[in-house]
């Protein structure tokens, strides 16, 4: 007991002595700052409602997104906004699906070949492409949002104004300037801030609905005599559980150790390095959290393939069991989905041919692997060895949340937060958040805020 009580204080010790490491050093200081301040900025965006709009009247738009689907990570993305009608309610997400388009184009697009090969010059080029395309995807995506908002269950009556060109105008212009505005302080987190902005914009937002989804599920489990406090101390340690094993999706990289026969290293008296050995890490889920997303971009089809069915059996069958998220053969097919996708987003973001021939040039070489085509080949191997693990490991946090519903009867907002994107996203970009404050430490001689064995290894390996 004695030893559990000064592991404790020594373990608070040095948490508190990290926070004074960080403030002590002015410019990782400021840069929290700015990230608050524009975080915050964001969040208080998100809230104000379209001019002409009578946000009493939005509560069924509210309900149409909490029970998950792709209305329901719109509007996680969104922090709300979109259940709000805010000025923010489309969000970071045309800039996401520019962004996609511009990378998808890229492999096709001997133009946009041609500006990944030019460094720095050719990603301005890319970004400016990217901005542009957001601006037109938004211009498209406005429209139909206004349009769509009677269809989710708001009433004529909350257009104070109606319809009119007066308000469709105004409203479209609103919503794309919102998107911009959005863009901006995301590359102004990124610049002036800690961590990439775009990345947390979207984590706020998500995070910004746990408190509720929490409170929901703790009422649920107290007031209702449905398990009590025990049962919330069982789903906050499963969730702890759940947290650990994202991260070791998330960090877990395969080390494929590459050779340099002879290499000179310049300085003050050249010298000859003879057998220096590094690694190629390669991520046993390269493909983030985007197989997800078109995964569930694809899970609307069945229930309207349904719909065009009629009331045949086979059309009722497929609305029966594709309307319920957390039905069975709503998540076996969301999960092949998931591993097709994993598979086919990797091969495109993993470009083991441009590997290859980088290692060549540079002289380098994988024992026991001819360079060129043999490497590129094997590198292919092993990707498609570690990429089957990692696109299971990968479906099985995306459905654990309907797992936890059906098993225990968890509420679904609270769910969500058992897996999916929501999760993925908050810690991938927890972890890169650390890692540069992190880096801030090391490099001012403080201790960073990993442990002393990762200081110089920031993933973990299989």
């Amino acid at each position: 007991m004695v030893k559990q009580s000064q592991f404790k204080h020594t373990v608070m010790k040095k948490f508190i002595e990290t926070l004074l490491n960080i403030y002590n050093i002015e410019e990782l200081r400021g840069r929290i700052i700015t990230t608050l301040t524009l975080l915050l900025v964001y969040r208080v965006g998100a809230q104000v409602v379209l001019p002409g709009i009578d946000s009493v009247q939005l509560a069924e738009l509210a309900n149409r997104t909490d029970g998950g689907g792709l209305l329901g990570i719109l509007n996680a993305f969104t922090g709300g906004a979109f259940a709000n009608a805010s000025v923010f309610a489309l969000g970071i997400m045309p800039y996401i699906s520019a962004s996609i388009v511009v990378q998808l184009m890229g492999i096709a697009v001997p133009y946009l070949q041609k500006l990944q090969k030019e460094g720095e010059s050719g990603n301005k080029k890319r970004t400016q492409i990217t901005r542009w395309l957001t601006i037109l995807i938004c211009v498209v995506q406005a429209p139909a949002y206004l349009y769509g908002l009677s269809a989710l269950g708001v009433p004529d009556s909350a257009f104070v104004i109606g319809r009119g060109p007066l308000f469709m105008i105004s409203s479209v212009i609103i919503l794309v300037t919102g998107t911009i505005f959005a863009m901006w302080l995301g590359e102004k987190i990124t610049d002036k801030g800690i961590g990439n902005g775009i990345s947390l914009l979207i984590m706020v937002g998500i995070i910004a609905n746990l408190p509720l989804s929490f409170t929901q599920e703790f009422v649920s489990r107290v007031s209702e005599n449905n398990g009590g406090l025990m049962m919330i101390l069982i789903e906050l340690v499963l969730w702890v559980v759940i947290i650990l094993l994202s991260v070791l999706l998330v960090m877990a990289v395969r080390q494929i150790p590459v050779q340099y026969a002879r290499r000179t290293q310049a300085g003050a008296n050249e010298k000859n390095v003879f057998g220096s050995r590094q690694y190629i890490p390669l991520k046993l889920n390269a493909s983030g959290v985007m197989p997800i997303i078109f995964a569930q971009a694809l899970m609307f089809a069945p229930a309207y393939v349904g719909g065009a069915f009629g009331d045949s059996s086979v059309g009722q069958w497929l609305q029966t069991n594709f309307s319920d998220i957390f039905g069975l053969w709503y998540n076996i097919l969301f999960a092949v989905l998931i591993i097709i996708f994993t598979y086919f987003y990797t091969a495109i973001t993993v470009p083991t041919n441009k590997m290859s021939d980088d290692l060549k040039r540079s002289g380098g070489f994988v024992p026991g692997i001819r360079p060129g085509n043999e490497t590129s080949e094997f590198l292919d191997t092993v990707m498609s060895h570690i990429t089957f693990p990692g696109s299971l490991y990968l479906a099985a946090i995306a459905v654990f949340p309907a797992v936890v519903v059906k098993l225990i009867g968890m509420q679904q907002g609270w769910a969500l937060f058992y897996g999916g994107t929501s999760l993925l996203i908050m810690v991938g970009v927890a972890i890169d958040t650390i890692q540069q404050v992190n880096s801030y430490l090391l490099n001012r001689h403080y201790d960073g805020l990993m442990s002393k064995t990762s200081r110089n290894r920031r993933t973990g390996t299989i």
